[in-house]
């Protein structure tokens, strides 16, 4: 008998971010990102969808409770980056570092949300959408080396 369950949840954070390689040049940037590579950044409001996978427990028929997977969300997610310049909030961001790209912001969330992810209960998915026509997905199963 199957009983593994796969939930989705929702967060909501807004936050701005600048496309810039420093290693480049300002018309490399403007080339390649465009509006992107605007001086002061731009904003999104950002919709993070997480999809964990666990079993259903036979108690409570659960296979995460929510406070628990809203609780690592907000601690892994929503309170690094709502409302900041994701650029400034987030080393990893920052000068020399990853370009705030939709994959990146995902590949950065990734181990922050599994780490504090109750036992038994691993991420599947996670969908970042910046608005309503442009979203990124990223699998468990297309991260090399996640366990």
């Amino acid at each position: 008998m199957m009983n593994t369950a796969y939930l989705t949840r929702r967060v909501a954070f807004a936050a701005a971010h600048r496309y810039w390689r420093d290693d480049w040049s300002g018309e490399r940037n403007r080339e390649v990102f465009g509006a992107c590579a605007n001086p002061h950044g731009h904003g999104h409001s950002y919709i993070l969808e997480a999809t964990v996978a666990g079993r259903v427990d036979p108690e409570t028929g659960f296979c995460v409770g929510l406070g628990e997977l809203d609780a690592a969300l907000a601690e892994a997610v929503v309170r690094p980056l709502d409302h900041q310049h994701i650029n400034h909030a987030v080393p990893e961001f920052g000068p020399g570092g990853l370009v705030p790209t939709t994959e990146n912001l995902l590949l950065w969330a990734w181990p922050r949300i599994s780490r504090l992810l109750p036992p038994g209960v691993r991420l599947h998915r996670l969908r970042l959408r910046e608005d309503e026509s442009l979203y990124v997905d990223v699998l468990r199963d297309d991260l090399e080396g996640d366990p």
